[in-house]
């Protein structure tokens, strides 16, 4: 996954703040030693003075020199550290410390991204997700399909409710294991409350933990930033949100169908659907419009896109969210869908 220029811009700035965070406190740290151990500042000077006589018999030519300034330095420094030791504070108290040694708060060992980097990819996803919070007690270890009945029978495709989840499942895992080498995008319709918004979550989870970068957002959500930025002051939170819909890795779109219907909201969901089609970029719509209501709301054209484009899965049975309630009532708190 690839962050767009503003996201690795805003990372990068952490890391200039951290090394100027560091030089700041090595400055603060020999403030406050030359002013509690006052042999301090004249032992540094010598080593200053020590290093500069050295340098000059080096460019005399005493090949002696360089030997000889190492072996004076190591006892300087080392009386340095006794000093220090002495009067209670670290060896190392004068010198720079960073958040990560291996990187040294740069980001970067060599030419590769440090660990520290990688991570702080991924929690930077987590928070323009909009997700950050839910996706501890929803991903797929929470799974759970005992509020899925073999006994409830799906009309319109025969299946039962169970039947229609565990195909959605494998359908989720399977988008997440081809992920990186495999374009797809899925729309989740039905019932209410019967787990759609749960699997979006449980992909996007998988898929911020191994750093792709994905956006949700409710329906209403999405037409609102759309909007404001074509009608309204273009303030630059709402621009970043937008470059975020079109780029993103996965854009989550959820409840589409909740939000106040119109032309334009009809003419933007196209708009978006159809650019990240052709920018390959996958999206994951779920909503409780039957597949008529969809075409007839916005339009053949978008619904053609959806339907040739997307791997449509149908969820049905009784409202979890009901159930859940229920058995609460009972003493029972499983996380679910």
């Amino acid at each position: 996954m690839a962050l767009s220029n503003s996201q690795y811009d805003q990372l990068m700035r952490t890391y200039e703040q951290k090394q100027l965070d560091n030089e700041h406190q090595l400055r603060e740290h020999y403030r406050q030693a030359y002013s509690f151990i006052p042999e301090l500042e004249e032992l540094d000077q010598s080593i200053s003075a020590m290093s500069v006589q050295k340098a000059r018999r080096l460019l005399a030519g005493d090949s002696q020199a360089l030997s000889s300034l190492k072996e004076d330095l190591n006892f300087l420094i080392a009386q340095k550290k006794r000093l220090l030791q002495s009067h209670g504070l670290p060896a190392d108290y004068l010198e720079l410390h960073y958040n990560c040694p291996d990187c040294q708060d740069t980001g970067y060992i060599g030419t590769e991204k440090c660990h520290c980097f990688k991570q702080a990819i991924v929690e930077l996803l987590y928070t323009q997700s909009n997700l950050q919070e839910v996706l501890d007690k929803e991903n797929f270890s929470t799974c759970s399909l005992s509020y899925y009945s073999n006994n409830h029978i799906d009309p319109l495709t025969g299946r039962s409710s169970l039947e229609s989840m565990q195909t959605a499942l494998k359908v989720c895992h399977d988008f997440v294991d081809t992920f990186s080498d495999e374009f797809h995008n899925i729309l989740l319709y039905g019932d209410t409350g019967v787990g759609k918004t749960f699997l979006s979550h449980c992909i996007a989870k998988e898929l911020m933990d191994t750093s792709f970068s994905v956006v949700y957002f409710t329906a209403a959500q999405l037409f609102d930033i759309l909007a404001k930025n074509t009608f309204g002051k273009k303030e630059e939170q709402n621009l970043q949100a937008q470059e975020l819909i079109y780029d993103c890795d996965l854009l989550i779109i959820d409840d589409l169908g909740t939000e106040f219907s119109n032309t334009f909201t009809v003419s933007q969901l196209f708009s978006c659907l159809n650019e990240r089609i052709l920018r390959q970029k996958s999206t994951i719509i779920s909503t409780n419009l039957a597949l008529e209501d969809i075409k007839s709301i916005y339009s053949e054209r978008t619904f053609s896109r959806i339907s040739s484009n997307y791997t449509i899965l149908r969820l049905t049975g009784d409202d979890i969210r009901i159930q859940k309630k229920l058995l609460n009532l009972g003493g029972t708190n499983d996380v679910t869908p």
